[in-house]
């Protein structure tokens, strides 16, 4: 897939100068993006991303620039967004808004290692830890109220069993989380897959795409990497990846007694989330440019396995 918005080395070279970064040598598209047009930039002092924002709530780039600020400040590994000369990190470019990061180290694990889901869990606990701290606030854009409010565009898509997998799991949902659950509140990558984070062999180069950032349940964001991170093809859960992202995880953060008793719905409930938010893509709200959508049908697994399927237990 091409970039949306092409850049020539010239508009690149105008840009730089607004930073103290050096001079261009190299500007590469990149091919994988799905929303925005990214682009690897090299000067003649460092390696660098360019994004271009093509979609999504442009108003709310704020939030995430003060979020990946504050993260950054806190020494965890993701790519804090480089300010210009004037202390101006949020650019417009080609008529975008524009975000220019340093290059993290490493690339995207397709089979984790037990090392690299205790580096994910561990990190994870950390960016917990002080995200409790950011003063920031998004609200979760695809929690239980998105749930709820969009599951009936996918109904007539579904069989009779699908169907009716999909009302019970919200209906069971809505009993459990639809009033104060007194969770843990803080700011969440909100989409921590295995392409969203770097690695160089087991080491940690960093976490990146954070626009799907919010403030939030802390457990539904540890939630989205267990399903994703720890899960077999089936749907059924790796006793080995989960015991490593937890143990991680919790030595950085402990659950309280409310996170621990909410675990396993929390699972379930962002699973549907997942299934419900690709078949919209497949079926209700497909992509304006070529894209080969997620298969909805890896979600309904994981969803059926987290209710029929006994969890194993959460490390002390």
């Amino acid at each position: 897939m091409a970039v949306f918005t092409p850049l020539t080395e010239a508009q690149v070279r105008d840009f730089l100068l607004r930073y103290e970064i050096g001079d261009l040598v190299t500007l590469e598209e990149v091919a994988s993006g799905t929303e925005n047009s990214t682009f690897f930039v090299t000067t003649d002092q460092q390696q660098l991303v360019l994004t271009l924002f093509e979609q999504g709530e442009q108003e709310e780039l704020p939030f995430f620039v003060d979020l990946l600020d504050f993260l950054a400040g806190h020494s965890l590994p993701v790519p804090g967004p480089i300010h210009d000369k004037t202390g101006v990190a949020l650019q417009s470019l080609a008529g975008k808004p524009a975000l220019l990061f340093p290059r993290l180290p490493g690339r995207h694990p397709h089979d984790p290692t037990l090392a690299q889901c205790a580096a994910i869990g561990q990190t994870l606990g950390q960016l917990h830890t002080v995200s409790r701290h950011f003063t920031g606030s998004r609200p979760n854009p695809r929690d239980l109220r998105w749930i709820s409010a969009n599951h009936t565009k996918v109904l007539s898509y579904l069989n009779a069993d699908d169907q009716a997998l999909m009302r019970d799991e919200l209906d069971a949902f809505e009993a459990t989380f639809g009033t104060d659950t007194a969770l843990p509140q803080g700011a969440l990558h909100g989409d921590l897959f295995r392409d969203n984070a770097l690695f160089d062999g087991d080491r940690l180069g960093g976490l990146i795409d954070f626009y799907n950032g919010c403030t939030g349940d802390l457990i539904f964001d540890l939630a989205i990497v267990v399903n994703d991170w720890c899960t077999r093809e089936n749907g059924a859960i790796d006793h080995e990846r989960y015991a490593s992202v937890l143990g991680a995880y919790l030595a950085e953060r402990p659950f309280t007694d409310r996170e621990r008793a909410l675990w396993p719905m929390m699972l379930r409930m962002t699973a549907l989330r997942y299934w419900l938010s690709r078949l919209l893509v497949v079926y209700v709200d497909p992509p304006a440019h070529t894209l080969t959508p997620k298969d909805p049908a890896q979600y309904r697994a994981i969803v059926k396995a987290r209710r029929d399927l006994e969890l194993p237990a959460l490390p002390a």
